[in-house]
């Protein structure tokens, strides 16, 4: 099995190939598709011939290389070949083990950069001085590289072009310089992962091998350490890879965030044996890596900045999608008055209402609290959105449809999201209405010159999304006149002040009692309440009343 492994990100990720051809590039329709601003869209492609494989140009920008030569038109692969374009190193392997084998091979070059286990000495160190270095040691070159590096990077948000501008200016800076990588700290697993690589001869293709005592102990110091004719130091002698290239000075500073901790090192090394690394270029670096963190910080946070706002921008969409999801205005019927508010603790949320008037002139109200609340529970709310529109238009009955829904939404169910929810059919004319209860608090009924009554716990159901075929109980019951129905989210009564005490159950059935007699205004006025007892407190969910009565003249 022929496959090419690219290195990328710390890893070694292997792409089977086959016998179709293979395009390279930044384009997605492209089978091995790289991450990088200096590969072409179809950069390159790979394909059967010749009892084997071959690699072709297809016109890039930045050319293609084959073991360090750039191809100029079909070249044949052979196992082993190292394939760089751009930045981007692969490597075309070819055995039986096929992809498992070739990443555990290569997984330890880590995209062109590998630590080796030696003893190096250690033969200058400079302090951070605050990320910068010693400023009064020669601080006209500081300055000067200061400038440049800010310079360079001037207006620069795009953190992954951002790394190799900063070794760009390196190179001008320090003209010895052969090679330099970046490597920066992963947050989660505090590891140091290569970003960014250059050669002064871009046809190179070695890998830059670092020693793991100094990386170490700059990170661990928090100073800029420099090693000194590394070929013929001793201490590099288990360095096989450092030998073998001749590397006579190399030079690594630690990159330090706002906080103050290290974010990653930048490294550099000359093959001169002339013109070596000193202790004031070190200086120099620390002092340009002092400002190159602070640019890299500034750009990951504009960045963060960008899709922050990116998200919210999406965020005011979907809840614009979310509004439109509910009735733009609620049943007009005689001798009837409704109210219905929506409020969600975030920017979309999980609560769900509707109304609707039926072909045979019933009104169907719904309501319903999704188990979670923001984008999850704001998805499965617009689900069933228009699985209540969709079935309510053609089930003949409260029983058949109630079922319909459930099992709609049990057939297509995410783990641990259901749906509390109330049905209810009125009959404006005979006064009268069927009602289901499918896990939901019971709606609060308030009758004339009585107490708030509630109906029977046991006719409350399962959630919707819980059990298929579940038998509903259908409760019936007739409309008084001036009598009003409340149907609420738990978000009422758990509404929270900035004491920390609740609205409250208690609370509410007091309000009601004494409140207005027309079941719009009474919405309205409960709602106004919550929001005068919260306070301007943030609530931890979403706040959603629905009232429906009958005019006590009628």
């Amino acid at each position: 099995m022929a496959v090419l492994v690219l290195l990328q990100g710390g890893q070694a990720i292997p792409h089977d190939l086959g016998t179709e051809d293979v395009l390279i590039g930044r384009h997605p329709d492209c089978g091995v598709q790289l991450d990088s601003n200096a590969v072409s869209r179809r950069h390159a492609r790979v394909f059967v011939a010749g009892g084997g494989y071959a690699i072709e140009d297809l016109g890039s920008g930045n050319g293609t290389f084959v073991n360090g030569q750039q191809i100029e038109g079909p070249t044949q692969l052979t196992p082993q070949d190292r394939i760089k374009l751009g930045p981007v190193l692969m490597r075309f392997e070819e055995s039986q083990s096929g992809a498992a084998e070739a990443e555990q091979d290569i997984a330890t070059t880590m995209v062109g950069v590998s630590l080796d286990d030696d003893d190096a000495t250690i033969m200058a160190s400079v302090d951070i001085g605050g990320g910068f270095g010693a400023l009064s040691v020669k601080p006209e070159e500081k300055l000067k590289g200061v400038l440049e590096i800010s310079r360079a990077l001037a207006g620069s948000v795009d953190v992954e072009s951002l790394l190799p501008k900063v070794l760009d200016t390196l190179f001008g800076i320090f003209n010895q310089a052969d090679r330099g990588c970046i490597l920066l700290k992963e947050s989660e697993s505090g590891e140091l992962v290569p970003r960014a690589m250059k050669h002064r001869r871009e046809s190179e293709d070695a890998t830059v091998t670092l020693s793991r005592t100094i990386v170490s102990k700059v990170i661990e110091d928090k100073a800029g350490l420099l090693s000194a004719d590394a070929s013929s130091d001793t201490q590099f002698s288990a360095s096989e890879s450092i030998s073998n290239l001749s590397i006579r000075s190399m030079m690594c500073v630690p990159m330090l965030g706002i906080d103050g901790e290290v974010a990653g090192v930048i490294n550099l090394d000359t093959q001169n044996p002339v013109n070596q690394f000193n202790n004031d270029d070190l200086e120099l670096l620390q002092a340009v890596a002092g400002q190159a963190a602070l640019s890299y910080e500034s750009a990951r946070l504009a960045s963060s900045f960008m899709a922050k706002q990116k998200q919210d921008s999406e965020l005011d969409i979907a809840r614009g999608v979310q509004v439109a999801l509910l009735p733009e205005e609620l049943p007009k019927v005689e001798g009837y008055s409704f109210f219905a508010s929506y409020d969600a603790a975030q920017a979309v949320g999980g609560d769900y209402y509707d109304a609707m008037v039926l072909s045979d002139g019933k009104i169907c109200l719904a309501f319903g609290d999704v188990a979670g609340k923001g984008v999850p529970g704001a998805l499965i709310m617009s689900r069933m959105s228009s699985c209540v529109q969709n079935t309510m238009s053609f089930r003949p009955s409260i029983e058949e449809a109630v079922t319909a829904i459930n099992n709609h939404m049990c057939a297509n169910a995410v783990e641990g999201r259901f749906v509390t929810f109330v049905l209810v059919i009125i009959d404006p004319v005979a006064h009268h209405l069927t009602l289901v209860n499918a896990g939901h608090m019971s709606p609060m009924i308030l009758t004339t010159g009585g107490p708030i009554e509630e109906f029977d716990e046991e006719s409350v159901g399962l959630p919707i999304g819980v059990m298929e075929d579940y038998p509903f109980e259908v409760v019936e019951r007739s409309i008084g006149a001036g009598e009003i129905f409340v149907i609420f989210t738990d978000g009422v009564d758990e509404a929270m002040n900035p004491a920390g005490d609740l609205y409250t159950l208690e609370r509410m059935r007091s309000f009601l009692q004494a409140g207005s007699r027309q079941a719009d205004e009474l919405g309205r006025s409960l709602l106004a309440d919550v929001r005068a007892f919260a306070d301007g407190r943030d609530q931890n969910d979403d706040i959603t009343i629905m009232t429906f009565g009958r005019d006590a003249s009628v």
